[in-house]
C-alpha cells in the first residue's frame, strides 16, 4: 500500500471531484453512483472506435476507478482560444455525440442535472469547461488542438443542442464580460458561436433554438446549483464563490446581447 501512494501525483483542475490522482499510465477517481453509467459509455466508446475518451482500465484496491491517463494540456491558453481550436473542439464533440449513437438512452444511473424538455437524442458530455478538453500537438507540429475529453462525471442522456450550449458557455463564452478569462475577454461571442455551429453542423433550426436554449440552461443550472450547494462539499464551495452571481450576470448580459447574437446564426 505504501509503495502505491508513494507513487500518486493529484491531479488539479476540476471543481467537484477531489482526490483524483496520477498513477504511472493511469488516473484514479472516487467512484460514485453514476460511475457504473460512465463505464459503460467509455466501453462503447472504445468499441465504437472513438479515441477522444480515457479507457477503463477497472477498479483498484481502493475501490477508486482506474482509467487509462491521456497525455496532454488543458486550460485556456493561446492555442486554446483560436478560432482553429474552437471549430477542432466543435468537430470532436460532433464525432463524440455520433459515436454514442447505439447506446442506450434509457438506463439509469446517471448524474442529475439541468437538461432539454425535448427527447434525448445523444449521451452529452455536459461539462466541456477548458479544464475537462484536453489538447495537445500534432505529429507534424503547429499549435496544439484539442484530441479528448475527460471527466464524464456529469454525463447523461439529453439533446445535441443542450451539450453544444452547455459547451459555448465556456468556449463563446456566453458570459458577462467581467467574468470571461483575459484571453477570452474581448472576442465576438456572435462570431463564435456561428464558428462553432458551423463546424458542428448544427441544424437551421436548432440555431434558432440556441438562444432560447441556452437562457432555459441558465436557469435551470442556477436552480441545480442551489439545490447541490444545500448539501454542502464542493457544490457549496463553488456556490460561495460565487457560481450563481456568474449565472445570473450571463443570463443578464444574454438578454441584452440576444438579437445580436441570433443575427449571426441564423
Amino acid at each position: 500500500m505504501v509503495a502505491t501512494l508513494l507513487h500518486e501525483i493529484p491531479l488539479q483542475g476540476g471543481d467537484v471531484t477531489d482526490g483524483v490522482v496520477r498513477v504511472g499510465d493511469t488516473v484514479r477517481r472516487p467512484a460514485s453512483t453514476s460511475t457504473p453509467a460512465v463505464h459503460a459509455l467509455l466501453r462503447h466508446l472504445e468499441t465504437v472506435g472513438f479515441d477522444g475518451a480515457p479507457r477503463v482500465v477497472g477498479m483498484d484496491e481502493f475501490g477508486r476507478e482506474v482509467l487509462t491517463f491521456l497525455p496532454g494540456t488543458t486550460g485556456l491558453r493561446l492555442e486554446s482560444v483560436t478560432d482553429e481550436a474552437l471549430a477542432q473542439l466543435a468537430g470532436l464533440l460532433r464525432r463524440f455525440h455520433d459515436a454514442t449513437a447505439g447506446f442506450s438512452l434509457a438506463g439509469a444511473g446517471w448524474e442529475g442535472g439541468s437538461n432539454d424538455d425535448r427527447p434525448a437524442e445523444v449521451i452529452g458530455h455536459c461539462d466541456l469547461t477548458p479544464e475537462n478538453v484536453i489538447f495537445r500537438r500534432a505529429g507534424g507540429g503547429g499549435p496544439a488542438g484539442p484530441y479528448a475529453f475527460i471527466d464524464f462525471d456529469l454525463a447523461r442522456p439529453t439533446t445535441r443542442l443542450f451539450d453544444i450550449v452547455t459547451t459555448l458557455r465556456h468556449w463563446a463564452p456566453i458570459s458577462d464580460p467581467v467574468d470571461r478569462a483575459p484571453l477570452l475577454r474581448s472576442v465576438d461571442v456572435g462570431a463564435r458561436l456561428r464558428l462553432f455551429c458551423d463546424a458542428y453542423g448544427v441544424s437551421p433550426r436548432d440555431r434558432r433554438r440556441l438562444v432560447e436554449l441556452a437562457r432555459l440552461r441558465f436557469h435551470r443550472s442556477y436552480t441545480v446549483m442551489r439545490t447541490r450547494a444545500a448539501s454542502g462539499g464542493n457544490w457549496a464551495k463553488m456556490w460561495a464563490g460565487g457560481a450563481g452571481e456568474r449565472i445570473r450576470r450571463a443570463a443578464a448580459w444574454l438578454d441584452v446581447h440576444e438579437d445580436e447574437l441570433h443575427a449571426h446564426l441564423v
